[in-house]
């Protein structure tokens, strides 16, 4: 108790800040909760159903495909989304013209900043067959025909997959950089005097420093992978929609366009459910809470 009032008035400044999350982040998820089990109606009576929200979920044919959807796309964006920031952070390292590796840094981290209206969009203007510059390069090449990127089921989660990787990949590579510079030179310079070459520089020093961004980077991509939904309600359209509609855009489609709340936030505790155990899967298995590097 002498500690409170010790430190009252820091008490007294956190109260906003609690009953912020009280209101906006903690009463919601359990008023959620709640609606999740009723056969929910703005007006009129919203009775106790039980599990049938989660039941008709669970045995709906359009949310396990929405499911595989998901897995198989946020899976190849989580493996090359976290492959390809390191290859391109190791190679701007290894870049001696200061000018060149800022302007690379600038151009990589750009689209980070755009939301998926603007990103999806674009990319939708660049791979159309009519006009868009990759199919005009195509021909270029030799291509006989332009090619409908985003009407074919062939390209669709490739598509979804490359766009993801590239609006990202600079914020990460940002993060692999200030993660390279606060290496101790010492290391490579006891390195050097035993003889290592440079990808051993990378194999031995440079890569297990990375270890402990690697693995907030995996955190970040997993808690985000079942939980698309902006670039696949921007790039996504009728001919696509059975190879991209995810778990996120399956909640949309009951709870707004049908009007299905009850069946609709089942589905989002599903996902947070399936969020969860993943995420607490993966911080076993690489170990999160060990901290440092060994």
């Amino acid at each position: 108790m002498k500690a409170v009032l010790k430190y009252k008035t820091l008490y007294v400044m956190m109260i906003p800040i609690l009953a912020y999350f009280l209101l906006f982040s903690y009463y919601p998820l359990v008023r959620g909760f709640i609606i999740s089990f009723q056969n929910f109606r703005l007006i009129g009576n919203r009775p106790f159903v039980g599990f049938d929200n989660y039941l008709f979920v669970l045995k709906d044919p359009t949310f396990w495909t929405a499911f595989q959807n998901t897995l198989v796309i946020g899976g190849f964006t989580l493996a090359i989304g976290f492959i390809m920031p390191i290859i391109l952070a190791l190679s701007l390292n290894e870049v001696l013209s200061v000018w060149f590796k800022k302007l690379t840094q600038m151009i990589v981290y750009l689209p980070h900043l755009f939301s998926w209206v603007v990103v999806g969009g674009m990319w939708i203007m660049l791979l159309s067959p009519d006009t868009g510059i990759v199919n005009q390069i195509l021909q270029l090449l030799g291509s006989a025909k332009p090619i409908s990127f985003m009407s074919s089921t062939i390209y669709a989660r490739s598509i979804m997959v490359f766009t993801a990787v590239w609006k990202d990949m600079g914020f990460i590579v940002i993060l692999y950089l200030a993660s390279i510079v606060s290496i101790n030179p010492s290391l490579y310079e006891a390195a050097r005097i035993d003889g290592a070459n440079r990808w051993q520089l990378v194999r031995f020093v440079t890569l297990p420093s990375l270890a402990s961004t690697m693995k907030v980077v995996i955190m970040l991509n997993v808690l985000s992978a079942l939980r698309m939904f902006d670039q696949i309600i921007v790039m996504r359209n009728g001919a696509i929609a059975s190879k991209v509609d995810v778990i996120m855009m399956y909640t949309f489609q009951k709870g707004i366009l049908e009007f299905n709340i009850g069946t609709a936030t089942a589905a989002g505790f599903i996902v947070i459910f399936a969020t969860l155990i993943l995420t607490f899967i993966t911080r076993l298995i690489i170990r999160y809470d060990d901290g440092g590097d060994k």
